[in-house]
């Protein structure tokens, strides 16, 4: 059940409800409404809480691409907009991004939450040393930050519910084609190792990210899936400012992903999902020079 389960969200099986659907670009197209809730620093992506898409998606705030960024430039927090959202297998942008009155958008306003990170000057930066951590890994096994003592490892946050194509999904799939460097790979490269730490504890039993890790074909000697308490899990997430709030019966979250050294101190951390393994391979093969 379970394998049946991760296999349709990886392969994001749900995309195939009757939907609109354009068979040149494979894509499904979704017209829908939203309140701006922010902005990355660079605005390179805008957060929106997006109203109740059937058949697809509840409505949620989280973090999209703007196919032309020039639709997003004048928009502020608060302004009320409406917007086309593709999804592609490997894709998920939106465009023809028009500012609407915001009695006609049907989302209720946020209640302040403290699992989204404001402390952005106690986040972690490179240079710093990687926090101790108790986590369990797809085996049931405990695992700290001594497991990688000695050892380069790359740490990424996902879940194996996400439905979103270049969100976790992505993440998976690059750190498939990093293990395959790794093991392909020499020198300080073949020492590496990766770690995948689920945001959604409730779910992702031991039992759970073993199957997902099978069906990425995770090698357990270079690829670590783990999951903990959910305070356990807060720590981590709030070191690293990613936000991760449940909305509608799913997560709504950021992405991280940090190079941390053989001796405990973050070389450098990628945020958001631009990010690619040969980029990634690069850093790992420059920190032991």
């Amino acid at each position: 059940m379970h394998k049946l389960l991760l296999a349709a969200c990886v392969a994001l099986a749900l995309l195939a409800c009757g939907r609109s659907t354009n068979s040149d670009e494979k894509a499904e197209h979704y017209d829908t409404r939203g309140v701006v809730r922010g902005f990355s620093p660079d605005r390179s992506t805008i957060e929106i809480q997006h109203e109740n898409i059937p058949d697809f998606m509840p409505s949620m705030t989280m973090p999209f691409v703007a196919r032309d960024p020039k639709q997003i430039a004048d928009l502020k927090t608060g302004d009320a907009i409406s917007f086309r959202m593709t999804v592609t297998q490997k894709d998920f942008w939106i465009e023809n991004v028009k500012k609407i009155r915001r009695e006609e958008v049907n989302v209720a306003e946020p209640k302040q939450t403290s699992s989204v990170s404001t402390e952005h000057d106690a986040r972690l930066k490179d240079g710093d040393q990687m926090p101790p951590f108790s986590l369990t890994n797809q085996n049931g096994e405990r695992i700290s930050l001594d497991t990688f003592r000695g050892q380069s490892f790359l740490l990424t946050f996902v879940f194996t519910r996400c439905p979103v194509p270049n969100f976790c999904p992505r993440m998976s799939n690059n750190f498939e084609e990093l293990q395959t460097s790794i093991k392909t790979g020499s020198g300080s490269l073949a020492k590496t190792r990766l770690l995948s730490v689920t945001l959604d504890p409730d779910y992702d039993t031991p039992k759970v990210l073993s199957d997902y890790a099978a069906f990425h074909h995770a090698d357990p000697g270079i690829w670590i899936f783990a999951t903990g308490d959910g305070k356990d899990i807060d720590s981590l997430t709030r070191a690293f400012s990613v936000y991760r709030q449940t909305e509608g019966g799913t997560i709504s979250h950021g992405l991280a992903t940090a190079l941390i050294n053989r001796d405990g101190r973050i070389e450098r951390i990628w945020r958001g999902n631009a990010w690619t393994p040969a980029e990634v391979t690069q850093a790992v093969q420059a920190e032991s020079k």
